[in-house]
């Protein structure tokens, strides 16, 4: 089984998603299930086949929480340093054509959330960054075309 890299945040995240699932979604979907069934035939009940959907989904992403959780490798963010680019880098980049600079945290890939800077070891980004340090420059092929990037700060901190 391969392990699946993520800070201990990312783990703390996903623990609290599948306690919320198992003790709140679940029970709440096998009682709208049994009201659904009081309502007669279920061949056109909607409402009984909505909660079965739903029902399948919690299911579903209770057994996929509980083999990433499984195959956890945490890594501690607050105890690296250096200068080169790797799991856990806070990294500045400023854009070549633009200086507009971003701010993102290299996480596991089920952590990883765009809005709030955090990105996937795995995304085309995080590749094209990993092994550099502050003042190279970077050449990043993503599905939205090739940006330029100059690497402007490393630090480790764990967010």
């Amino acid at each position: 089984m391969e392990k699946v890299p993520m800070t201990r945040k990312g783990l703390t995240l996903l623990e609290q998603e599948l306690k919320q699932l198992r003790s709140v979604d679940r029970p709440g979907v096998i009682k709208a299930i049994a009201e659904a069934r009081e309502h007669g035939d279920l061949s056109e009940n909607a409402e009984y086949h909505a909660a079965r959907e739903r029902q399948s989904f919690i299911e579903g992403r209770i057994s996929e929480l509980e083999d990433v959780i499984g195959r956890a490798d945490v890594i501690d963010v607050s105890k690296m340093s250096g200068e080169t680019i790797r799991f856990g880098a806070l990294v500045t980049l400023a854009d070549e054509d633009t200086d507009e600079e971003v701010t993102y945290h290299i996480v596991g890939p089920y952590e990883a959330d765009l809005k709030n800077g955090r990105i996937s070891i795995q995304s085309p980004i995080a590749k094209a960054l990993v092994g550099k340090t502050e003042g190279d420059s970077v050449e990043v092929t993503a599905p939205g075309g090739s940006r330029s990037y100059e690497v402007v700060e490393v630090k480790f901190a764990d967010l």
